[in-house]
């Protein structure tokens, strides 16, 4: 097996963030004429209050067509990351990858605790990459 240069929490978070923009646009996309109606904070509040599953499964869905279909989601791909199996170097599939995409997701709605667990492992694997033997690598020349 060869050896994998394992992506940097830095590339990681980046594609975090690139990947949490796509989704929060998707997401504005398909509630635009609600959002555009909303005149208080208050009741932009209970929209998103109201909405938030809806947020919750796109991200989930998103996540696991793109690291199902090839191990990278937008924010991966412009980073030069890829999330593969850790024994084989294989892409996950779509079932790892909707298990990751849920323990992701669930990590996210408690405070991303499941985020964590990358800064103590030599692997910088988090709880949602090592539950389904995963790891995210560099692969960049």
């Amino acid at each position: 097996m060869e050896n994998f240069k394992y992506a940097s929490i830095a590339k990681r978070a980046i594609s975090f963030t690139i990947d949490d923009i796509i989704t929060s646009l998707l997401f504005i996309g398909i509630f635009y004429n609600s959002i555009i109606s909303l005149q208080t904070p208050e009741s932009m509040v209970y929209f998103l209050q109201s909405n938030v599953w809806y947020l919750i499964a796109l991200k989930v869905i998103y996540h696991t067509f793109f690291i199902g279909l090839n191990g990278m989601t937008v924010g991966k791909y412009f980073m030069k990351i890829k999330a593969i199996d850790e024994n084989n170097g294989d892409v996950i599939g779509y079932n790892r990858a909707f298990i990751r995409a849920v323990v992701r997701a669930l990590g996210e709605m408690l405070f991303y605790i499941t985020f964590i667990f990358a800064f103590a492992s030599p692997k910088k694997q988090t709880l949602h990459d090592k539950i389904i033997n995963c790891v995210v690598i560099d692969v960049s020349n």
